[in-house]
């Protein structure tokens, strides 16, 4: 029985920090290694193009630049919310680029949710791994900021914009 237990609690913290992950990059097969941000709070966020929260783009990337000594803000693509994410990779990118200047990283189009959700948001979303609690991604532009060890510190609704006092108070 201590055993197993001892076992539980072993895989258990494998998946306690987010840094023992990575995931393909947006613009080309390069990997993105969250363990390269060790030292740096993230802040995750599912994002798409065709949304009434897409102008938060603006407001991440001036986050981004505020805080680049210290922070760096990962855009997820997702097309699980009504379809508002229906461009390719490519088209992502110049989108981002074009209208809102985006130089923050982002990755390849991702599930969020469901039977197909990347293991990064099974992290995010699951107690039993992010050790918090347990969150549901509901619409586009959620948000999730990690501390620099890699422990899961806030999560955030589409409706907080990036530079509300809720996000910014955990970056000083």
């Amino acid at each position: 029985m201590i055993l197993l237990s001892i076992m539980l609690s072993a895989l258990i913290s494998f998946n306690s920090n987010i840094h023992d992950f990575s995931i393909q990059a947006l613009d080309s097969d390069k990997e993105i290694k969250l363990s390269d941000y060790a030292g740096k709070k993230i802040l995750i966020v599912n994002v798409a193009s065709k949304c009434g929260f897409t102008p938060q783009y603006k407001d991440l990337q001036k986050l981004y630049e505020m805080y680049e000594d210290k922070l760096v803000i990962i855009g997820f693509p997702c097309n699980q919310f009504m379809g508002q994410e229906p461009e390719n990779e490519l088209g992502i990118k110049e989108f981002c680029e074009k209208n809102y200047g985006v130089t923050f990283p982002m990755t390849t189009k991702i599930d969020v949710n469901g039977d197909n959700q990347h293991p990064i948001y099974k992290w995010l979303t699951e107690k039993k791994r992010n050790g918090v609690d347990d969150y549901k991604v509901s619409w586009n532009f959620n948000k999730f900021l990690i501390d620099e060890e890699g422990k899961l510190i806030g999560y955030f609704g589409s409706k907080t914009k990036p530079f509300d006092e809720a996000i910014t108070s955990l970056l000083e």
